[in-house]
């Protein structure tokens, strides 16, 4: 989708974009901000944005208001490009290597570490945004600063927690969600029993995949890396993960081996599943739908495992600029402006819990209470560990999320494929390549 002036005239789904922001009185905010702006864009700037295909309607519907109410305020023509989610790094990989392509990229976990050099230094950006409103949570710090400097801006986060069936955990003779890994067990046992069972992605999904297995590894005490990157992923803790998860695979429905971030969403609408582990699309997909079992679903933190504390892993998105841009100061006003307020609270009204915040002083947004089903949402950013847990989350811990080394290890393990001691020494193997470099 492209914003500028002509296709507005055009009746284009850009100019149904500007009447909303014009309904909204988010132009006049726009026009305001602009006066006010730090960060003034070069004459005649033109950004390309690449970003993740939206979940939810309605958030990408906010996000094309706010960028079509900066392009009215600003003048900077922006192209909104949409990519399958797990399309996003590879592309940005490219375009870091050819020195050729989008302008800014909004991408996953720890994408800028990929390559630092190659982007812009967001310092300023984020020094003015984090005065302004409360500072940024400890993981937004983490995945941002590379070497001193803000490579990225973490603009938001998505809170992935169990998404589960009321009536399927009561049939399976549950009347709480249990709060540790043992009882988690137990349940999901229980519901295969009931013909309503779990089912969570064991195949290269960036974000669900990833989410959990990583829960399942640190819950348990394993880690990839210790404090100084050494690689320790080879230990006893990993291999009571692989066996814990083997238990859990065999209460799944089948088929959860080769899912990708969408099939854990169509199975749990379609009823096939009454448990599974999501952002909130599926809550709002019911809920938009008018589908009854909307009143039926709940969510639940993830349980705590043996080591006794948190172990949650949830999705940060970065936004970066490549320093190949030829409009370093529209790519910060862009950035600066998305994440101003009222701009950013109309955008998480949007979201309506599927994004969480990053800058503290939005913790009091309505979208939080309005519908007590989101609130465990509002605190995603500052539960997540992040990319690389113990160890640092730069470029390394960046390739190895790319290529889905803890995924793959319990996927072996589940499948049968692999003992939980081999999957675990294969799993060192690559983790020494990666960090030995």
């Amino acid at each position: 989708m492209s914003f500028n002036r002509r296709s507005f005239m055009k009746g284009s789904a850009a100019a149904a974009a500007l009447l909303a922001a014009e309904r909204s009185g988010l132009l006049d905010v726009a026009k305001a901000w602009a006066a006010m702006n730090p960060f003034k864009p070069e004459a005649g700037a033109e950004l390309r944005l690449l970003r993740w295909k939206r979940f939810i309607q309605s958030e990408e519907d906010a996000f094309n208001a706010a960028v079509a109410a900066f392009t009215e305020a600003t003048g900077v023509a922006v192209t909104v490009e949409n990519e399958f989610m797990d399309d996003i790094q590879p592309k940005a990989s490219v375009a870091a290597n050819v020195g050729s392509g989008p302008d800014l990229v909004w991408g996953l976990y720890s994408t800028p570490h990929l390559f630092p050099n190659k982007l812009l230094d967001l310092t300023d950006v984020a020094d003015h945004l984090g005065g302004e409103y409360g500072g940024w949570v400890d993981s937004a710090k983490a995945y941002g600063v590379n070497g001193g400097k803000w490579i990225g801006l973490p603009m938001c986060f998505n809170g992935n927690y169990i998404n589960y069936r009321q009536s399927a955990i009561e049939k399976a003779g549950f009347k709480t969600f249990p709060d540790d890994n043992a009882g988690f067990l137990e349940l999901c046992k229980a519901l295969k029993g009931t013909g309503m069972p779990a089912g969570m992605a064991l195949g290269h999904a960036s974000g669900d995949g990833n989410a959990w297995v990583h829960w399942a590894l640190w819950s348990h005490g394993g880690a990839m890396v210790d404090e100084n990157d050494k690689v320790i992923i080879d230990s006893p803790e990993s291999l009571a993960a692989c066996e814990y998860v083997k238990e859990l695979y065999d209460t799944f429905i089948p088929g959860t081996a080769s899912w990708n971030d969408g099939n854990n969403n169509k199975a749990f609408l379609s009823g096939e599943v009454g448990l599974t582990n999501n952002g909130i699309s599926i809550y709002t997909k019911a809920v938009v739908d008018g589908m009854e079992m909307a009143a039926d679903i709940d969510h639940a933190v993830w349980p705590t495992g043996p080591v006794g504390k948190p172990t949650e892993f949830h999705i940060a998105y970065p936004i970066m600029a490549f320093n190949y841009t030829k409009f370093p100061n529209a790519c910060k006003a862009f950035m600066a402006f998305m994440m101003s307020s009222p701009t950013y609270d109309k955008w998480l009204d949007g979201a309506v819990g599927y994004l969480t915040h990053s800058l503290n002083a939005f913790d009091n947004a309505p979208v939080w209470t309005d519908d007590p089903k989101r609130t465990i949402f509002r605190e995603a950013a500052k539960r997540t560990l992040t990319a690389g847990y113990q160890g640092s989350v730069g470029e390394k811990a960046a390739a190895a999320l790319a290529e889905f080394i803890v995924l793959d290890m319990f996927a072996s393990v589940a499948t049968g494929q692999s003992s939980p001691a081999d999957a675990v020494k294969q799993a060192a193997r690559k983790a020494e390549r990666i960090y030995s470099r």
